[in-house]
C-alpha cells in the first residue's frame, strides 16, 4: 500500500483555511501546529519549494512566541487550553526532529525541550503524568498517568537524538517493558497514533504486540458507512480528526487502504454541526490523512 499523495487537496485546503482565518492564522494549538509543521516541511520537500519551509519555520517561531514557557509549551492559546500535555509536547518534539533534517538547530531545540520537561512529567519505574500545570510545578488537578505517554516519549526522543537523550530513553524503555504486555488501547485516535509509532521500530517486541492488538480492535470499530467509531461501546460517536489519526496509523503500517480511502471520502462531506466543523485540528489532520509526507519514514 502506498501512502496517500493528494497534493492538490492539501494545497486547496491550506488556501481555504487561510482565507477563513482558521490556520495557520488562527489561534495557536500545539497538537495541530505540530502536524502542520510536518505538513509544511513535507510540501517543501515534495514540491521543492522553500516557501513552505519558510512557513514551517515561521510557525515554530509563532508557537514559541505565543505558547512557549520557561519550561515547556502551553497546550493552546485559548483560555481553556491551559496546562501542558506530555503527548502534545512529544508530537512537537517529532515535528522538530523533522525540521532537524534540514537545519540542525531544531534538533537542539527539541533536546532542550526534553531536558526542560522530562523530569517534571516522568516518574521512573512508575509512569508519565498525562497533564501538568502550566508552570510544571505539579500535576493538573484531576489528571493521572497517561497510557501511551511512555511510548510517545520513547519514539520522539529516539527521533531527536538517541545519544544525547540516552538516559531519558532508558526511563521510557523501562516503563514500556512494564506496561506493554497488559496495555489494550480502545480509543480511535489512540489506536491510530499507536500504529503510527510502531512503524518506526516495527521489529521491537512492543511494536509487534501492539500492532496486532490494535488492528484486531479496530476491526470491531469499523462502520461500513466509512468510518471508525470512537470506541467499541460508543457506536454512535465519531469524530473526523480522530478518524484521520487512524488513517495515518494505517498508512504508516501499510494496512487497509480501502478503509483509508473511505474515511477520506466520508468525512469530506459529513458535518458534525459543532465547533469541530471549523476547528483547525479537523482540517490539518485531514491534510495529513490525504498526504502523510514526512510523518512516515
Amino acid at each position: 500500500m502506498k501512502p496517500c499523495h493528494d497534493i492538490d487537496y492539501v494545497l486547496y485546503k491550506l488556501d481555504w483555511m487561510r482565507e477563513e482565518g482558521i490556520w495557520p492564522n488562527g489561534l495557536r494549538y500545539l497538537w495541530t501546529d505540530a502536524f502542520g509543521v510536518v505538513l509544511l516541511a513535507s510540501l517543501a520537500t515534495e514540491l521543492n519549494d522553500n516557501r513552505y519551509m519558510d512557513q514551517a519555520e515561521q510557525l515554530v517561531d509563532d508557537v514559541y512566541r505565543v505558547l512557549g514557557r520557561k519550561r515547556g509549551i502551553r497546550i493552546g492559546e485559548a483560555a481553556d487550553r491551559d496546562g501542558q500535555y506530555f503527548h502534545y509536547l512529544t508530537m512537537w518534539m517529532y515535528a522538530l526532529s523533522v525540521l532537524a533534517r534540514f537545519d540542525s538547530k531544531y534538533r537542539q531545540l527539541g533536546i532542550d525541550l526534553v531536558k526542560q520537561t522530562h523530569e517534571r512529567f516522568v516518574a521512573p519505574g512508575h509512569g508519565v503524568v498525562w497533564k501538568m500545570r502550566e508552570d510544571l510545578i505539579a500535576p493538573y488537578p484531576g489528571y493521572g498517568l497517561g497510557a501511551l505517554d511512555s511510548l510517545d516519549g520513547y519514539v520522539s526522543y529516539r527521533c531527536l537524538d538517541e545519544h544525547a537523550l540516552s538516559e531519558e530513553i532508558e526511563d521510557m524503555q523501562q516503563l514500556i517493558d512494564a506496561a506493554i504486555p497488559d496495555l489494550v488501547v480502545t480509543q480511535d485516535l489512540g489506536i491510530g497514533m499507536m500504529l503510527w509509532m510502531t512503524h518506526f521500530f516495527p521489529d521491537e517486541p512492543w511494536a509487534k504486540i501492539q500492532q496486532s492488538r490494535c488492528l484486531s480492535i479496530l476491526d470491531t470499530m469499523w462502520n461500513t458507512n466509512g468510518y471508525f467509531i470512537r470506541q467499541p461501546r460508543l457506536s454512535n460517536v465519531k469524530f473526523a480528526f480522530t478518524n484521520y489519526g487512524v488513517s495515518l496509523g494505517l498508512q504508516a503500517i501499510g494496512k487497509a487502504p480501502e478503509r483509508v480511502e473511505q474515511i477520506n471520502r466520508f468525512f469530506e462531506t459529513w458535518r458534525s454541526h459543532d465547533e469541530y466543523d471549523r476547528e483547525a485540528i479537523t482540517h490539518v489532520m485531514a491534510c495529513t490523512s490525504h498526504f502523510p509526507g514526512l510523518m512516515l519514514l
